[in-house]
């Protein structure tokens, strides 16, 4: 094959490896480059502390002010509710405090008169942070107390020989409740302690390690090039010498 008749071939399959790239079984993490400054699709980041929102295996303690007696603690079931004498079934999952105890206040009308109620979080088992990409092991973890995402990281394996350390992506819910996204330098942390590396999770956070550039254009060279191009990268040739004039023929 000539180089004229490789370079369309050439030219679909880079179009192929784009419109692919999302959907190839080879691999779950893409190509991604995040870009900090101004992320398609995400609210401006802010450091500002979202409020909590009770997930399944959460303590609540829910108390009424003015009939105390009806005040209880209940954990949050897998299907996200809890159950309370006054209210009776609530949703819970997803939630914040404000939130639940405004559906509290409304489900407990038929109970009580005009209730006030107070809505808390005794126990958080879980509340889970969430680590995928070029880790050992993906998955969602608890976290208990102080955490940044190295040690989210460790808790999944630590980094896969893939990894792109210096472009982390920290997915988190804003105030509003929406999505914010942010890159993190976990190579500087680990090799200088640079205090950006070390911002405290939240749970519900989303910690995503990306490919690195290398193993893209490995892995590209690898699913367009060997496996579709019709030629051999090594190959092998014979010279015939004729022994009377010692030409090639």
């Amino acid at each position: 094959m000539d180089l004229m008749r490789l370079a369309p071939v050439l030219m679909l399959l880079v179009l192929a490896g784009g419109c692919t790239a999302g959907t190839s079984n080879s691999t779950t993490t893409q190509s991604v480059a995040p870009v900090e400054s101004d992320p398609q699709g995400f609210a401006k980041w802010t450091d500002a502390v979202p409020e909590y929102r009770f997930t399944a295996g959460d303590r609540v303690k829910v108390q009424f002010l003015l009939t105390p007696e009806m005040g209880e603690e209940a954990i949050v079931a897998p299907d996200g509710m809890i159950g309370l004498r006054a209210a009776g079934q609530v949703q819970t999952a997803g939630l914040s405090a404000t939130e639940l105890q405004e559906a509290i206040r409304k489900s407990s009308r038929h109970t009580l008169v005009d209730p006030i109620v107070t809505a808390s979080l005794v126990d958080s088992p879980g509340a889970k942070v969430f680590v995928g990409g070029m880790v050992s092991r993906p998955g969602a973890f608890a976290i208990d107390g102080r955490r940044g995402p190295m040690e989210a990281v460790l808790l999944a394996g630590g980094f896969s020989p893939e990894a792109r350390m210096d472009q982390v992506v920290l997915i988190r819910r804003s105030p509003r409740n929406q999505p914010m996204l942010r890159t993190v330098d976990l190579r500087s942390f680990a090799s200088l302690g640079t205090a950006d590396g070390d911002l405290p999770l939240m749970p519900g956070d989303i910690v995503f390690v990306p490919r690195n550039r290398i193993s893209e254009v490995d892995l590209w060279i690898d699913q367009f090039i060997n496996r579709f191009l019709p030629f051999q990268k090594v190959f092998s040739y014979t010279v015939n010498r004729n022994p009377a004039t010692g030409g090639v023929f």
